[in-house]
This record gives structure tokens, sequence and C-alpha cells, in this order.
């Protein structure tokens, strides 16, 4: 029987294709509100469902469960699931066609939201609003284009057929990863640009309309040293001043992975949770390191805000179609022909 507690701030992750008994005692901690889901996790859709039930049957209200799949190189489910284009290819498509482009990212968008939902997935980490500068191969193809103007657009369509289906949208990395070449998997990035010049391009797609359309936002993990001295996702500046207060942003602030070496400036991992939940994080990622899920769990004591637990009680989707109603759904038939047709016809799986 699912035991009754409130979602707590911690996403943490699980190793394998089923729950061992550590991890389903890791995931009933008061601390812990989600899971977040990699390619090791994925055998085929019926193995995916099986896992979600098992998550979801642990706890009421149920563990949001979350995956990073936007498309592209970024897809953690493959086989038995739909092949998404990248958004690179979505902003290629708007350059020659801009009503094209924009349908085509709506039906993306619902084709990826239906097929997580319909296997018990809750949440995918996307849209990519950072911007194309050429500068960042972490990022590439996986922004829609260069220009502000461009990528809110496609991010509305997108988040549009996201909605569709369902499901909520998380823009990432505020306020923007595509000028700072380091990979903040690795290494941590430096943006030297001032703010005006961040706020006019990086941070306009997160600006009216799109900013109340977001269920979350992520943060980067780069420093932008001519604006403040720490990380965005450990900045009271980027996530209190400017995300809530000047963008009037409502929803749920995800950190970045907080095992990333671009979060280690901050110190061990209760360090790290203790800053970026200082700076404004409602939910923070702890991923690939169960022993530090564990230390995290076992030492941090949170004083946690009631408003930031309701924006966490809101995340989870609508009711969705399983799998066997959505295979036959015509909306949904028709979407995941135009998606294969574009991704053949653009040869992108070369």
């Amino acid at each position: 029987m699912a035991i009754e507690l409130p979602l707590g701030p911690v996403i943490c992750d699980v190793e394998g294709l089923t729950l061992s008994a550590a991890e389903r005692a890791r995931l009933c901690h008061p601390l812990v509100g989600g899971v977040i889901l990699f390619t090791r996790n994925y055998q085929d859709p019926e193995q995916l469902a099986a896992l979600t039930a098992e998550i979801h049957a642990l706890r009421s209200p149920q563990l949001l469960i979350s995956v990073d799949h936007e498309g592209g190189r970024v897809q953690r489910f493959r086989s038995g699931f739909t092949r998404l284009p990248p958004m690179g290819a979505l902003g290629e498509l708007w350059q020659r066609d801009h009503v094209a482009g924009l349908d085509l990212a709506r039906t993306t968008g619902y084709v990826l939201a239906a097929e997580l939902l319909a296997h018990g997935v809750d949440l995918s980490f996307t849209p990519v609003l950072d911007l194309d500068y050429g500068r960042s191969a972490v990022i590439g193809n996986r922004a829609f284009t260069a220009e502000p103007e461009s990528t809110s657009a496609l991010a509305n369509a997108l988040i549009a057929g996201l909605a569709e289906a369902g499901m909520g949208a998380v823009g990432k990395h505020f306020p923007g990863h595509g000028w700072a070449e380091a990979d903040s998997h690795v290494a941590l990035p430096v943006d030297t640009r001032d703010f005006d010049a961040i706020w006019v391009s990086d941070i306009a797609p997160y600006r009216h309309r799109l900013a109340r359309q977001l269920s979350g936002v992520m943060p980067a993990h780069v420093i932008y040293e001519r604006v403040a001295p720490h990380p965005a996702g450990f900045s009271a500046f980027w996530l209190q001043e400017v995300l809530r207060g000047r963008l009037g942003f409502s929803g749920v602030i995800f950190s970045d992975d907080l095992t990333m070496e671009g979060a280690t400036v901050a110190g061990d991992i209760v360090a790290r949770a203790e800053a970026a939940h200082a700076a404004g994080c409602d939910m923070l990622l702890v991923c690939n390191r169960p022993d530090l899920a564990d230390t995290l769990l076992a030492r941090w004591t949170p004083d946690l805000k009631p408003e930031s637990l309701a924006r966490i009680g809101k995340l989870h989707p609508r009711a969705a179609k399983d799998a066997f109603a959505l295979a036959v759904e015509p909306r949904f038939v028709s979407a995941q022909q135009a998606v294969k047709d574009f991704v053949s016809n653009e040869q992108l799986l070369r």
C-alpha cells in the first residue's frame, strides 16, 4: 500500500530496470519528491511502464517521474519510441517555412509528451531555450536557433503540443548556456557578457507569454562573472530578482544536477543543496551518485517553505491515454507519422 507523504524537494535516480529494496527505501524518504530516469532504465516500452508503475505505487501523492527527452542526441528512450528530431532541425525548417516549422514543433511536442505519459513518465525537461551561438558543443543543435524571436516562437509551439497531450514544460538553462563554451558536466563554464547583453538576447525567450506557460525552469551551472559571483543555480539574483521578480515566473525552479562539475564550486553535496535551495530552487536533482543522494537525505535538514511545496504539488500531468489506446488514436497516429516523415526526409538518423 502506498504511504501518504507529501512530495519533497529532492529528485534522485535509480540504477536499473526495476527497483532494489534500497531504492524503494530511498524513494520513500520524506525529502524525496521525484525520480529522473536515464537510458540505463529503459529496455522496452513494456518494461518502462512496469518500472514507472512500481515507482508510482510507492507513495501518495505519487512521486514525479521525469526524464531528459528532448529529441536528437538527447532522447533517453529510443527503440519502441518515435525518434524525435533535434530542436535545431525544427529551427532549420522554420527558416525555410515559418508555418511548417511551427506546425512540426507543436506536433513534435505532442508526440513527445503523449508517448511518455502513456508509459508513466510525468515530465520531460524540455524545451532547451538556449541560443545556438555556435560556441557551446554541449548545446549545439539541442537549441532551436541563434535568434531569440524564432526560439520563442518555436518553443511556444512545442509547449502547446506538450500541453495538448497533458504535460507541462521545463525551460532550460536559464538565463542561457549558449555563449559559455565549457560543458558544465565536466567544467565550470563562465560567461563574460554584461547583464544587458544577456537580457536582450538569451533571456528574451523567457519573457512575456512564455514565462507564464512554463511549468518549470532549470538554471544553468554557469557563472556570469560580470553580473553575479555564483553560478545561476546558486544565485538569488538570477533566480529571485530576475526570474521570479522581473519575469514574474511562478512555477517550479529545478536545479540542474548537483553532482555535475559545474556545481562543485558550492562545496559538498549538502552545501550544494543548501546553496541551491537558499537561492530559490524548489527541487534539486542528484543524479548518478546514490551515495551522495543518501548522504544528502541523511544530513540535510531544510526549512521547506509552504509556497515551494505547493508549486511542486501542481506538477503532476493530466490523466493520459494508455499505450494501447494511444496507438490507435487518430490524432496521435497522424502526428507520429508527420514526425517520422520529417526525420526520414531530413536524414536525421544518419
